[in-house]
């Protein structure tokens, strides 16, 4: 099935109902000034500022530069997966390997040994520690080397828990330093903001030219009736993980870089298509707090590199990370099946940048009837789809071996006169296929992954929902067959529940 291109134009007017929808009087008075952005691959397509950043009577722009806090951490990961792809870093040695003081840490009395892998994907076993964070971002090297030389007492097995610790990551620019001999501050602008031209990303205010428009930082006790003004917190050896200053049309390109890499021959400029997806893949299970992913259903969710991954019910995967800091709120989410990203900006630490940010989306994303995912089946798996289908349709279903290459589990499983005698009770129900139907591409519903295939036989009384897997050897054999009565929509078997998969878009050879 050929999917329906979505043209800018749709987007951008979907994009600004979603705005209007969402950014309502009681939101926006939690920050003095706000922009939140929606995107697409890369591009801003649509924009809603509102407020002034100093209280002054200038106005928010689209360009105004707010600080992102620790969605800095994605720009840390993806530096030091950069080093791992040219050897300079190991993922899985013990961090004292660059890091010396971190030998002193210990867990019932024995060497821990973290890992750079556990400390990116926040199960290291050190504790949460967003509120002390915050105060220690501006801490000297030294200072924060002492900490660790003192040794670091672990709240949980290392490997096994997802615990976010500021402290831990900060190990990773550690690391970097070690390493490469630079400040982790250049090294991150060497090896990603500058060769993605990101140059409104910086990683303190001084280092802005004179005239940049900065927001001020707020802080409100009172729901916004009033705010105090809050200087911004100073960048040390905490800084890596969340010192960075940046606009929505940087950030809107940061996730168009980082979401392509799920794309079809995605490029490897800069770092990887694969050292991206590794980002934005799971590593430690998060076992939500209430509300913390509001209202949206979720089939799981967890830390990645530097990013929080969602799996969520409807559309799939959707990547996001949140920035705090006194006077701050921000937050990044895309979903990269459909290209589709928010960003939002707000200059006090109570405006809900994450709940404003998951909002949008998800509306967005339901009004322009976004995929789950794009699946590509391989040519083999369409090949044999189409023998079934053939046969099914020719009324063969007594034919089993032809619809081969068969691997030998498949007439095991069930034999082949059990098989027929099945679907003899199946057409009994929903009489025989008829004879003018669509051309097979155009009866295709879904596919889980490039190994299966699912589509439909209308028959007089009813369709069958037929499923072919494929088992992936070098010449792939088909591993099981599924002819189920469909439900009232036709397209699922009779009592299957809603699944993801019922929304992956499907690009069959010739679409492509």
């Amino acid at each position: 099935m050929t999917p329906r291109p979505l043209a800018t134009e749709e987007l951008a007017a979907q994009a600004r109902e979603a705005l209007a929808g969402r950014l309502d009087a009681p939101t926006l008075r939690r920050a003095p000034a706000s922009v939140t952005a929606v995107t697409h691959h890369g591009a801003v397509v649509s924009v809603h500022t509102h407020g002034e950043p100093h209280r002054d009577g200038t106005a928010t722009a689209p360009g105004t530069v707010f600080r992102i806090a620790s969605m800095s951490k994605s720009f840390l990961a993806a530096t030091v997966l950069s080093l791992r792809d040219e050897g300079l870093l190991d993922l899985h040695v013990p961090i004292e390997r660059y890091v010396p003081e971190a030998a002193a840490t210990r867990y019932d009395g024995r060497p821990a040994h973290l890992t750079l892998d556990m400390l990116l994907s926040n199960r290291s076993g050190l504790a949460e520690d967003n509120p002390w964070g915050d105060e220690f971002l501006g801490a000297s090297r030294e200072f924060i080397c002492a900490l660790v030389r003192d040794g670091l007492t672990l709240s949980a097995t290392p490997a096994s828990t997802y615990q976010y610790s500021n402290l831990g990551q900060s190990l990773a620019g550690r690391a970097i330093e070690a390493v490469t001999g630079r400040p982790v501050e250049d090294v991150i602008r060497e090896r990603m903001l500058h060769p993605l031209g990101l140059a409104g990303t910086r990683a303190s205010a001084d280092l802005y030219p004179a005239g940049t428009y900065l927001a001020h930082g707020f802080r409100t006790f009172d729901d916004g009736d009033s705010f105090v003004p809050e200087p911004y917190v100073e960048t040390g050896a905490l800084g890596c993980i969340g010192s960075l200053f940046s606009t929505v049309s940087d950030i809107a390109a940061w996730m168009g870089f980082l979401g392509s890499a799920f794309e079809a021959n995605a490029a490897d400029a800069v770092l990887a298509a694969s050292s991206r997806r590794e980002m934005q893949v799971a590593h430690t299970l998060i076992t939500p707090a209430v509300g913390q992913f509001g209202e949206r259903e979720l089939d799981g969710a967890g830390y990645g590199y530097g990013l929080v991954v969602e799996h969520d019910r409807r559309f799939g995967r959707v990547v996001q990370h949140a920035g705090g800091l006194p006077g701050f709120s921000s937050h990044m989410r895309w979903h990269p099946a459909s290209g589709i990203g928010v960003v939002v900006f707000g200059n006090s630490d109570q405006f809900g940048a994450g709940r404003i940010a998951g909002a949008v989306l998800h509306d967005v994303l339901g009004r322009v009837d976004a995929p789950a995912a794009i699946v590509r089946p391989w040519p083999q798996t369409v090949a044999a789809a189409r023998r079934i289908d053939d046969l099914l349709r020719a009324g063969r279903a007594d034919a089993w071996e032809l619809m081969g290459p068969l691997a030998r589990n498949v007439l095991r499983d069930v034999p082949a006169e059990v098989r027929t005698r099945r679907h003899e009770a199946v057409l009994a129900e929903v009489g025989p296929p008829t004879p003018d139907a669509l051309p097979l591409e155009r009866r295709v519903v879904s596919a889980s992954d490039a190994s299966a295939l699912r589509w439909t036989v209308p028959c007089r009384a009813g369709a069958l929902v037929c499923d072919v897997r494929m088992m992936g050897l070098r010449e792939p054999l088909v591993q099981s067959i599924d002819v189920q009565p469909s439900d009232e929509t036709g397209r699922k078997p009779r009592g299957e529940t809603p699944l993801v998969t019922d929304h992956h878009r499907v690009l069959l050879p010739a679409d492509r």
